[in-house]
């Protein structure tokens, strides 16, 4: 399993099978997955997902939650219960608990495939996202990599300072 300081960095074309599994690279499933093959699943944006060691995604869920759980028992939150609302509606539909199989297959459930925008037998684009790894609809990420790719050197700058 990665420590924080291990990075995921990749990019691999995979086919998405007939029955919704994609096969990761076997660095991949070392740095990400626990002995118990344990992931997150995630609804990144519309034509990505991402998947996260289960632990590591919630630890940052959990310290994310309680700065929102002392804002309420504290009354800072009066005006914004409908936004509340809302968090807890996206919360409960936007990750879910995953076993990658032996071979590193990530089975994509039900509720997730629409959002992933591919089709059995379709290509998918494999990206080490540093933190996790992202399974996009390749126009998708052409899309994301053309936006971002011109501010790369500004961003790597940014974050070595």
């Amino acid at each position: 399993m990665a420590t924080d300081s291990d990075l995921i960095l990749g990019e691999h074309t995979r086919v998405l099978d007939q029955r919704w599994r994609v096969t990761l690279p076997a660095e991949w499933v070392q740095l990400l997955a626990g002995e118990d093959l344990c992931c997150t699943l995630i609804k990144e944006r519309p034509g990505c997902l991402s998947l996260w060691n289960a632990q590591r995604w919630q630890a940052r869920l959990d310290q994310e939650l309680q700065v929102i759980r002392s804002k309420l028992q504290a009354g800072k939150l009066e005006g914004k219960l409908p936004q509340v609302q809302a968090l807890g509606r996206l919360l409960s539909t936007r990750q879910a608990t995953v076993q990658l199989g032996k071979q590193g297959r990530l089975l994509v459930p039900e509720g997730f495939r629409p959002f992933l925008e591919v089709e059995p037998g379709q290509s998918v684009v494999l990206v080490g996202a540093a933190l996790c790894v992202e399974i996009w609809e390749p126009s998708r990420w052409n899309a994301y990599l053309a936006r971002r790719l011109p501010r790369f050197s500004r961003l790597i700058e940014l974050l070595s300072q």
